[in-house]
């Protein structure tokens, strides 16, 4: 947290050893992505537009075209034909294996290009953005990482390795700055910063093993 070597890390092969898998990759997160939309476009039909409930002129004798209602999709203010329905759903199927195979491929491509780093602990006795920006500096300048300290920069995902409320409040007022717990890795959160940061390191590739090796079996990658 101050900047400072306290010790060496070996990285599990079973996690930052996979080979880069773009295809799974774009398919896993753009999924998640669709689950995760919020359909809000939504246009009125005919049935349900106010009003028209009276036929507007008789079928015969006025010359004019035969109506039925005003709020046909041929007048104004009638209802729409094929517009947006809240009805749609985009969401989309993820298979187990594909979402581990994904976030082990995004993982190893970070450790690969150095966008990793390390952390034995965040201790923060109250919340305080002082105390984490200060933690961030110190951290950009070991790594190094410059853009740790450059402002809206969506820099840097800290996984927590528990729910901290002091970090997670600490962090939150820091732009380009994120927090998840370890638990809730996925590729689109961990593609969409620079840096990953992880807390206690030697706990949390416990855990993200045991991810990997629970039951359904392991996925790599695969060929």
């Amino acid at each position: 947290m101050e900047g400072k070597k306290v010790g060496t890390v070996a990285l599990p092969e079973n996690i930052f050893g996979a080979p880069w898998r773009s295809d799974l990759v774009h398919q896993v997160t753009t999924a998640m992505q669709a689950n995760a939309r919020q359909n809000r476009a939504h246009t009125k039909d005919r049935a349900e537009v106010a009003g028209g409930g009276r036929k507007p002129w008789k079928q015969k004798g006025t010359g004019q075209a035969r109506h039925g209602s005003i709020r046909s999709p041929l007048w104004r203010h009638g209802g729409v034909t094929f517009g947006p329905r809240s009805e749609r759903n985009y969401s989309e199927k993820i298979n187990r294996k594909m979402r581990i195979g994904a976030l082990l491929s995004v993982l190893s491509k970070k450790a690969q290009d150095g966008e990793i780093i390390l952390v034995d602990s965040f201790t923060f006795t109250a919340p305080k953005t002082k105390a984490a920006l200060g933690s961030l500096v110190a951290l950009s300048k070991a790594a190094p990482a410059h853009l740790l300290s450059t402002k809206g920069s969506h820099s840097a995902l800290i996984a927590l390795k528990s729910y901290d409320q002091n970090a997670i409040k600490s962090f939150r007022n820091l732009d380009g700055v994120a927090t998840e717990e370890l638990r809730n890795l996925n590729p689109v959160s961990v593609l969409s910063y620079k840096y990953l940061i992880i807390e206690n390191p030697e706990a949390a590739f416990k855990a993200l093993g045991g991810r990997t090796s629970a039951k359904g079996g392991s996925a790599s990658g695969g060929k």
